[in-house]
């Protein structure tokens, strides 16, 4: 019978500041990594912890700054959700946890850049959301058979596929798509955008089947928001519309900014 594992306690220094760390078991098949709340304390998650370590796992569960064992800031009042990121991301380095990818870099990884591209641009103009079925991902959608859109080159795929060699897809994943924490003290007050705002939208763009986004547009629930706000839709337009009727695109464009002059 196998010695009883037992959840490890420590400190590490990160920020200036000192963190408890509770942690068990090994690594065998990757860390799980537990982060409470308020009221909690590492100890919300102890049945979990003991849990995934059992199962293979390590399990880390860290008091955040303020909380429990760990350090108190000396300025409390300016707390931030920031700090808390970088308090977890210095952890995970100073624990040797590294960072696994997330669904889209794991699934665009297994193939070249210019593939993932061509992938996206055939997928992403038609009209029906794509989703990846049970056990399947994004990629694993394309039929390397499929012509590119009509309005879409072999020369304007290089395009994409040579500039996005350099860096990757990890830091576009995130902006703007994973971004939802603004930070508040960046916010107005007056929310409403006064200015004059063109939206082109295409009638075959698939994210107009998202829940909600037929009727901000439709039922000018953007209106509240956007009182002086001008919609033009192309019937045939998908989601890069831009490309895909770049001059009806341009006339709308220009036509607007003709209508608005900037004051000198």
């Amino acid at each position: 019978m196998g010695t009883k594992m037992e959840i490890e306690h420590s400190h590490l220094l990160i920020n200036n500041l000192n963190l408890h760390i509770a942690q068990i078991g090994k690594d065998e098949l990757g860390t799980v990594v537990f982060l409470h709340g308020f009221p909690e304390i590492w100890y919300s998650w102890r049945h979990q912890m003991v849990a995934v370590a059992e199962a293979g796992y390590r399990a880390i569960a860290p008091d955040w700054r303020g909380y429990g064992l760990s350090d108190q800031p000396q300025d409390p009042e300016n707390a931030s959700r920031e700090h808390l990121i970088s308090d977890l991301l210095g952890i995970l380095d100073a624990l040797s946890i590294p960072k696994e990818p997330g669904r889209a870099e794991a699934d665009f990884s297994r193939f070249d850049v210019k593939r993932v591209v061509r992938t996206i641009y055939i997928l992403f103009s038609k009209s029906d959301i794509p989703i990846a079925p049970e056990g399947k991902e994004i990629m694993d959608l394309a039929d390397l058979s499929t012509p590119l859109p009509e309005w879409f080159s072999e020369e304007d795929l290089s395009m994409y596929a040579s500039l996005y060699q350099k860096n990757g897809f990890t830091y576009p994943l995130q902006i703007p798509y994973r971004v939802r924490s603004i930070k508040e003290t960046n916010l107005p007050s007056d929310r409403t955008i006064r200015v004059p705002v063109l939206l082109i939208q295409g009638e075959k763009d698939y994210v107009y089947k998202l829940p909600g986004r037929y009727e901000a547009i439709k039922e000018g629930i953007m209106k509240d928001y956007v009182p002086n706000l001008e919609i033009s839709f192309i019937p045939e337009g998908c989601h890069f519309a831009q490309e895909q009727f770049p001059d009806q695109v341009n006339q709308l464009i220009t036509g607007f900014l003709k209508a608005h002059p900037v004051n000198n």
